[in-house]
């Protein structure tokens, strides 16, 4: 049976019952959202302590008088006194029928009485808040969170030091109750005085905890003196009224609702802590979706604007075709005449004087052409992985100055290096970013698919050759026609003929080059932005699965702390209802 069984109500071992299973909820989720090994077993310590008897936990700074003014509560000195750091752990003390010490850990010691007080609270003293060796400090800060009630002891001569301020915030984040006990007040020799320090200590508690505070001014030495054989001076020891709200005042009943709300407090430090985390990193998260957002407009309008200034670039192509298809038509008009029947004889001047006026430096043109497209294509392909690499280093710059606050260690962490990871590798495609056997893939790939669809060889030529290559062939067939006929059918019949038959199938041809070319060139291009794209995506993608991911994950939790912080409402007002 634990210390709280027999004393508790069926009303009051349901709350008991409904905050064990907050606790726990607020476990899980904390868990979920990287709560440190230390936060989680402060929790457990929680739980734990609901099951025990109520905590008095006496806190300040050493030489305030804390051993003293236990001794002087328990009416024997069962603690060392002195004006050095005296406690250098934590010391249990609590009910037991004979008087001994036992140390179960390097810094926690228990001290047993046979005091009746002891019966219904343990008391700890604690190291100073201001000791030398700051790991005694350090004993006291991890112990505050398992108080029920704490007394905070300042001395009269130095009330509120800079450390028992910091040292009170402190305190507060944990949603305590603290009583502030103003020792050593016997120094005073006039009301006025000790009104004074009073009214600064009420001030300065006022402003620090910000609710009102019960303040007890009292002489432990004085209180000591008065138990030991001199009761006069119990009335100026201030004891009376102190032991009277510690025996009257934390009844049973107030005693149970000071240890139920004592793990409230603490639960509602770390739900505020981590609702506010979740709240940052569903913040930086928000930033990151606009990154990603803002990333795929940018390939929008870098496909679109690729999109429209490679039809400008075709255009230019086609219009070389154009004009060597004009030529072509005027060489037949003013070459297939009677008057040159003789030319016409002669195959090897129709191919040479067509490939002089009519095709001239298309090959050289179209070849360049060409070679522009691609040094184009992939110079824009290396400027976008620049642009995304540069987008994304100012970002992560721009985090780094604006976010505030901690957003949880390993949340940080792992998005710092995955958005770091993917920047490496947008910047390790710019350096090592070889345009030459980029340009060189692409008018491979393009050579290859326009000889597939025409079915020619490739062989050393360029493009533009190649291509042609299938237009001379137009030239050839106009030859040797004198050879099946009589001159005057020549004239009258076959010239006109074969002249109309060689530019219909001259525009045929070059309408057939274009079409191969432009489809070729068009379906390459688009094989290559496409490519681009992807990459960029892919290079990113691992970002993008994070962000989306833990944005879904922050948004459950966030439901999850909302449920448990309004359970945690509920409960706190049924808690403070207890006895009332």
């Amino acid at each position: 049976m634990n210390a709280t069984d027999s004393i508790l109500t069926p009303k009051q071992e349901n709350l008991l019952k409904q905050e064990r299973q907050w606790l726990t909820n607020l476990q899980v989720i904390l868990s979920k959202l990287g709560a440190t090994a230390e936060e989680q077993q402060t929790l457990s310590q929680s739980i734990q302590q609901l099951e025990e008897l109520f905590l008095l936990v006496i806190v300040g700074e050493f030489n305030a008088g804390k051993s003293a003014f236990i001794n002087a509560l328990l009416g024997q000195t069962m603690l060392k006194e002195g004006v050095t750091p005296t406690t250098a752990q934590i010391n249990v003390l609590k009910f037991g029928e004979v008087s001994q010490r036992y140390v179960e850990e390097a810094h926690l010691h228990y001290l047993t009485e046979p005091l009746e007080v002891l019966r219904h609270l343990h008391v700890v003293d604690t190291p100073g808040t201001n000791a030398i060796i700051r790991e005694h400090q350090a004993i006291t800060e991890d112990f505050v969170p398992r108080s029920d009630l704490v007394l905070f002891i300042t001395s009269a001569d130095r009330p509120f030091t800079e450390s028992e301020r910091a040292f009170l915030s402190q305190i507060k984040t944990w949603g305590k109750k603290v009583v502030i006990i103003i020792n050593k007040v016997d120094i005073f020799t006039s009301e006025a005085d000790l009104n004074e320090v009073l009214d600064f200590v009420k001030e300065n508690a006022l402003l620090l905890l910000g609710v009102k505070t019960d303040i007890f001014p009292v002489s432990a030495r004085l209180a000591m003196q008065a138990k030991h054989g001199q009761p006069a001076l119990w009335p100026k020891s201030g004891f009376e009224t102190l032991e009277r709200f510690i025996h009257d005042t934390l009844d049973q009943t107030t005693r149970l609702r000071l240890k139920l709300l004592n793990p409230l407090g603490v639960g509602e430090r770390f739900l505020n802590q981590y609702t506010d985390i979740t709240l940052n990193r569903l913040k930086l998260l928000g930033s990151d979706l606009e990154t990603l957002d803002n990333l795929e407009q940018q390939l929008k309008l870098y496909r679109e604007d690729m999109s429209r200034d490679f039809q400008f670039r075709l255009a230019d192509i086609e219009n070389v075709l154009f004009d060597m298809e004009k030529r072509g038509l005027v060489y037949f008009d003013e070459t297939m005449r009677l008057q040159r029947v003789l030319d016409l004889m002669k195959k090897e001047y129709i191919q040479r004087t067509f490939e002089q006026q009519v095709v001239a430096d298309v090959p050289q043109v179209l070849d360049q052409k060409v070679t522009e497209m691609i040094d184009w294509l992939v110079n824009a392909d290396l400027h976008q992985w620049q642009a995304v690499t540069d987008y994304l280093k100012q970002r992560k710059k721009d985090y780094q100055e604006q976010i505030i606050g901690n957003v949880g260690q390993n949340f940080r962490y792992d998005r710092d290096h995955l958005l770091s990871s993917v920047g490496k590798s947008a910047q390790r495609v710019v350096e090592t970013y070889d345009k030459s056997l980029e340009a060189d893939k692409i008018a491979t790939d393009a050579q290859m698919a326009v000889a597939d669809t025409a079915a020619v060889g490739v062989g050393a030529v360029g493009l533009g050759a190649m291509l042609i290559a299938l237009a001379t062939t137009v030239a050839a067939d106009v030859t040797g026609i004198l050879a099946a006929t009589v001159f005057a059918a020549l004239g009258l019949f076959i010239i006109p003929y074969r002249k109309e038959s060689a530019k219909k199938e001259l525009v045929g041809r070059i309408a057939e080059l274009r079409v191969h070319l432009t489809n070729t060139l068009t379906t390459q291009f688009e094989k290559e932005l496409n490519r681009s794209i992807e990459r960029i995506n892919e290079a990113v993608a691992p970002y993008t699965r994070f962000v989306r991911a833990e944005r879904d994950k922050l948004q459950i939790l966030q439901t999850d702390l909302d449920e448990v912080q309004r359970k945690q409402a509920r409960l706190r007002v049924e808690i403070e209802a207890l006895g009332k």
